[in-house]
């Protein structure tokens, strides 16, 4: 760990601090590029975006633009350490959003004093951006500024935490039932977590066939049921008429786990209790719910994938922000839909059962690798995510 430690912070400082640096994408080396670039050349630009908006996607990198913002509430699992130490984790996201998609960002941590200052701030600085990533923001807090944003403005806004975790999750999930003979209207399904990426997983599910009253949510109170009296409405839409009030009782009989938590909460017993075939998607990260090799010490027939990438079958937000993005960008969406996330998942599940290329083999230093019970979701590196993603997304948005 100290080494870790070492090497990351030697990577964020050196050779010059942080992981972002903006460039020209135009020559400005001469008097005559120095007149276009800035006065009297720049006044033309302005003139045509004043006559009509629209142009302001002509002539400015607003179309390609993203702004990754939070308020620090809730980074990663280390829970609200404020804005400026959520900056490494913005900027890495900007880093993933240019390396898989070739989007630009300007990362944004906003000091706000309230959830309203949090939107307004967030309201006023929309022009320069083609959308809005919302990232490591704590709910329920989340779910109102969302939808407050969404109803404000006319680019995408996406709460990663909440959709990119679901659209990825739905995915890898799908394919899963497939391999483990199960079907998604009949499962029975146990998600530990209740925050912004249990409940949006939830409902991208619903919307792709799981049904709700066979969903059982816990969070860390214990069972979400209708005798709770502390459940925010967003629980409460889930909250269930039943007698089960642990996550033990919970889990007995169940298909699928599907935990965005903490580690080490479900044990070796829990996994046995459930039924033949089980599915774990122990995403809890860096420490899952129950490592892999617990889940398979208690039972030979687990499906499993977490988080981390040390693992098979990583359900890692990668392999959706940044394709979502790209597509709607290019689609030039005014908002991310419901049909084009489903989109995203349908077309993430289909990739991972296509034949893998010999580069994305190399890459992860693997002579062989196809669907099945280690490989429901395509690898980060996959270049073909870039070809299939965003016409899929892209192709959602036009039919809305």
């Amino acid at each position: 760990m100290t080494d870790l430690k070492e090497r990351a912070l030697a990577y964020h400082e050196l050779p010059r601090p942080g992981k972002l640096s903006v460039e020209s994408s135009k020559p400005c080396a001469t008097q005559a590029e120095l007149s276009l670039a800035y006065t009297p050349g720049v006044a033309e630009p302005v003139r045509e975006i004043a006559r009509d908006p629209e142009n302001a996607y002509r002539y400015t990198n607003k179309g390609n633009l993203v702004a990754v913002v939070t308020d620090g509430t809730a980074i990663l699992g280390l829970g609200n350490l404020g804005p400026l130490a959520s900056k490494p984790v913005m900027e890495g996201k900007a880093v993933l959003f240019k390396r898989f998609a070739n989007v630009d960002v300007f990362d944004i941590e906003v000091q706000a004093p309230s959830t309203e200052a949090f939107i307004e701030t967030v309201v006023h600085i929309a022009p320069t951006f083609g959308g809005i990533n919302l990232e490591d923001i704590g709910a329920p807090q989340c779910f109102e500024i969302e939808q407050a944003l969404k109803a404000r403005l006319d680019i995408p806004v996406f709460h990663d935490d909440q959709h990119g975790t679901a659209i990825v999750m739905c995915a890898g999930l799908l394919n899963a039932l497939e391999v483990q003979g199960k079907k998604v209207d009949e499962i029975r399904l146990v998600c530990l977590g209740a925050g912004a990426a249990g409940l949006a997983c939830m409902k991208l599910l619903i919307a792709m066939g799981g049904r709700k009253e066979h969903m059982t949510l816990v969070d860390s109170k214990g069972v979400i049921h209708t005798g709770r009296s502390d459940l925010n409405p967003y629980k409460q839409e889930f909250a269930r008429d039943t007698p089960i009030r642990t996550l033990a009782e919970a889990m007995a009989g169940a298909d699928v786990f599907i935990g965005v938590s903490g580690p080490d909460l479900v044990t070796q017993d829990m996994v046995r209790s459930m039924a033949p075939r089980p599915i774990l998607f122990a995403m809890a990260n860096p420490d899952p719910e129950i490592l892999p090799a617990e889940a398979h010490a208690a039972r030979d027939d687990v499906l499993m994938a977490t988080g981390r990438s040390d693992y098979p079958n990583q359900v890692n937000n990668v392999l959706g922000f940044p394709y979502i993005f790209r597509g709607a960008l290019d689609a030039r969406a005014k908002a991310i839909t419901q049909p084009m996330m489903i989109a995203a998942a349908r077309a993430l599940a289909a990739l991972a059962k296509e034949p893998v290329p010999a580069e994305v083999l190399r890459a992860y230093g693997l002579e062989r690798l196809g669907f099945g019970r280690d490989y429901i979701l395509p690898k980060p590196f996959d270049p073909r995510l870039l070809e299939r993603i965003p016409p899929a997304v892209a192709a959602a948005a036009g039919e809305a």
